[in-house]
């Protein structure tokens, strides 16, 4: 099955059409579409144009598990551009997209199959608030491993990519984690998540209470792509979260790994994808530090 997936085309794709989308400036979505195939930098051109003028004013949304899980207008739109834009280049590849996940059948059984992981706008109570730290997230998987990784944030022009052996890329720039191993010297990222449910707050909160008293700074940004990314680039030295998706880190896990760093399970074990756990590090010393200090919490359900 990788044999036959064409990853050169398939980024490159992405990758130009995110380009081209971003000139589209102020035309209607439906205008967009014709840019999609470039899909693989993932509409990022036609799509950052749709999120970005979006992003200038407060935004209407609905709520979907609870008022804290939010959805805009632009999520849809841009998560349905992505996907039809995929469809007509490659109309063989499955989809676990979040707002198509987020209806009564459940998330996408992921298989060998070529696997499109997709946050269309990934940080949305940011971007309701016109905060501009939100993103676009997207991971290609073939064969259950993600091949390409694509983040963007439209609103910074910050474009994070990677493909698997290629190294990770910040605008171009070739990135590389912090190498930082000392936990007392460490910047370190979290967020509260999309639900507050009492059993999971509590755990949230105490550990937000002991990764405070370790750590040299703590932030909490509002978008679990992002987080990945700076860790990637050297900005963070470690982020983790529970109750996160499948689309949330599929493109952030590779971005991190190719830059240099770690990515497993928050009590030490292998990263999974369907566990709705992560750690992401800039140093496997690092990672298994912060484990020891971790209350663990298994979300449920799982993603698969």
């Amino acid at each position: 099955m990788g044999d036959s997936v064409d990853l050169e085309k398939c980024f490159e794709v992405v990758s130009n059409l995110v380009s081209e989308a971003g000139r589209v400036s102020q035309h209607s979505c439906g205008k967009h579409l014709r840019f999609l195939w470039a899909l693989m930098e993932f509409s990022f051109d036609c799509l950052p144009q749709l999120i970005a003028r979006n992003n200038e004013t407060r935004q209407e949304f609905v709520c979907k598990s609870n008022d804290i899980d939010l959805v805009t207008q632009t999520d849809k739109d841009v998560e349905q551009l992505l996907m039809d834009g995929i469809r007509r280049q490659f109309p063989d590849h499955k989809f676990i997209g979040e707002e198509e996940s987020s209806g009564d059948a459940g998330v996408n059984k992921l298989t060998d199959a070529p696997t499109w992981i997709i946050d269309p706008v990934d940080g949305t109570m940011n971007f309701v608030h016109a905060f501009p730290h939100s993103c676009i997230s997207v991971g290609l998987k073939v064969n259950k491993v993600t091949e390409l990784g694509l983040i963007y944030n439209p609103m910074l022009e910050q474009r994070f990519t990677a493909r698997r052996g290629h190294g990770a890329f910040y605008n171009g720039r070739r990135i590389h984690v912090s190498g930082q191993q000392d936990l007392g010297k460490a910047l370190v990222t979290s967020e509260f998540g999309t639900t507050r449910d009492e059993a999971k707050m509590k755990i949230v909160n105490e550990n937000f209470e002991k990764m405070a008293k370790k750590v040299h700074g703590f932030r909490v940004l509002g978008s679990a792509a992002l987080n990945m990314a700076m860790v990637a680039m050297g900005a963070a030295d470690a982020n983790y979260e529970f109750g996160i998706h499948a689309w949330d880190v599929c493109a952030g896990d590779l971005i991190v790994r190719e830059a240099g760093g770690v990515v497993i399970d928050p009590a030490g074990g292998d990263f999974d994808i369907m566990s709705r756990r992560v750690l992401a590090a800039a140093t496997p010393q690092l990672a298994q530090d912060i484990t020891k200090v971790l209350t663990q919490f298994y979300p449920l359900p799982r993603d698969d």
